[in-house]
């Protein structure tokens, strides 16, 4: 089948998960530039809908983990984001936290962090990206922002829809709406974990293209992306969520059903390795990109190094 997948270098792709958030505060503007300046090709990003109706970008339900709410909204800091407006979206500090966290023991740290070495860190985080991420300068983009920033950086986006479990009423058509706005059709891939929203985008658009994210295994995932008319297929490698025998007792990756999706002329972005020599496994494997924290330890050539 003709593809309508993004055509944005040699496979695999280097693709920033939520930016390079490893190396900045996940799904804000500061972590697109610095993937950028990793090399990335793609970024990985998530949307939900604020309450009056505009895509933005943040990954959790909530809002406490990636930013102040709980000082500036205490009686709201556990509602959804979607009970908020744009405007008390972005009154919020979403950078500090990350901060915060550097400060921490590894072992305290979020679990993305914790394999965070000294040496990465002395490398790649220097004082004025300390400086560009604290004292509340970093806010939550709208979906829109973030689409001009990769464009200007020349980055593709790869939009993860959030639907569940506030199953936003018309969010594929807001996403859609606002790629549309972007002029950056052809480097984006929409994805979700709630396949109706992949159903409902197709219906809206023939050209556009989608991704089926799964966190367990799927059998026949090339007839099932058929069945939806999806371009790519896009497995997890990690932890709970690895659906290619990476943990194991084997400890052997699974590629029978990514065979099968290349051989139907469909593309596999796995999410999310930060090992170097998964990496490799991946690569052997034939996927057509790997969605990283830490794109600094992706083993292969990229589009420019690290600017620290």
């Amino acid at each position: 089948m003709p593809s309508r997948l993004p055509e944005l270098g040699p496979a695999p792709l280097l693709i920033g998960h939520r930016g390079a958030r490893a190396f900045a505060p996940e799904n804000t503007l500061p972590a697109i530039e610095r993937a950028a300046e990793f090399g990335c090709a793609m970024v990985e990003i998530d949307v939900h809908l604020s309450r009056d109706g505009v895509p933005v970008v943040h990954h959790d339900d909530t809002l406490r983990r990636c930013t102040d709410v709980a000082e500036r909204f205490p009686e709201r800091a556990d509602a959804w984001l979607s009970d908020f407006t744009l405007a008390e979206l972005q009154s919020l500090d979403a950078g500090s936290w990350y901060l915060r966290e550097l400060a921490l023991p590894a072992a305290q740290r979020q679990p993305f962090l914790r394999t965070l070495s000294d040496e990465e860190q002395a490398l790649h985080l220097r004082p004025g990206h300390h400086a560009a991420f604290g004292g509340g300068r970093v806010r939550i983009p709208t979906l829109g922002e973030v689409l001009d920033a990769a464009r200007s950086l020349g980055l593709g986006v790869n939009v993860e829809i959030k639907s569940i479990p506030r199953m936003y009423p018309g969010i594929a058509a807001r996403v859609l709406q606002d790629i549309d706005r972007s002029g950056l059709r052809e480097r984006v891939i929409v994805s979700s974990f709630d396949h109706e929203q992949l159903l409902a985008l197709r219906a809206l658009d023939a050209s556009l293209a989608l991704g089926v994210l799964v966190a367990e295994r799927l059998a026949q995932p090339e007839r099932y992306l058929a069945l939806l008319d999806a371009d790519a297929y896009h497995p997890g490698c990690n932890g709970e969520s690895d659906s290619l025998g990476f943990h194991s007792v084997a400890g052997t990756l699974e590629t029978r059903g990514l065979d099968a999706v290349r051989a139907s002329g469909r593309g596999v972005y796995v999410w999310t390795c930060n090992d170097a020599g998964q990496m490799r496994t991946l690569a052997a494997a034939g996927v057509s990109g790997i969605i990283t924290d830490y794109p600094n330890r992706f083993p292969f050539p990229r589009a420019a190094t690290s600017r620290p």
